[in-house]
């Protein structure tokens, strides 16, 4: 099993910034690609970014520019710099993870349980 905790979430105005952050712990082998996604009210789930083991990073077309993904191995940790946001980034950001679980390595996605990121116009 593993759990996947997100923090940073939080209000700040238009073109301000935010850093969100997730944590993967449990048992689990390896992990594998990790992302964020968003969910505004009344719309779908849709992907923001992701970044793979390696480090090779994947980004929406609205967010590209502005927003940062990176993560670090060590620490089974997935971050999100979001620059110049603006009101239309309002939604709950998702962590996403794939993993291979402990002890016969089948893998699984993971979800955390979102963090409310609002920007005022």
């Amino acid at each position: 099993q593993v759990e996947l905790v997100e923090s940073g979430g939080g209000l700040v105005q238009a073109g301000g910034s935010l850093r969100l952050s997730c944590a993967a712990s449990g048992r689990f082998l390896s992990i594998h690609d990790m992302g964020w996604y968003r969910q505004a009210p009344g719309k779908q789930r849709e992907l923001v970014a992701t970044v793979t083991s390696a480090g090779t990073a994947n980004y929406a077309s609205s967010v590209k520019g502005r927003f940062t993904i990176s993560r670090d191995n060590d620490k089974n940790t997935v971050y999100l710099q979001m620059n110049s946001l603006q009101p239309e980034d309002t939604a709950t950001y998702y962590c996403k993870a794939i993993a291979s679980t402990w002890p016969w390595g089948r893998e699984y996605d993971y979800w955390g349980q979102g963090t409310q990121v609002t920007v005022s116009s």
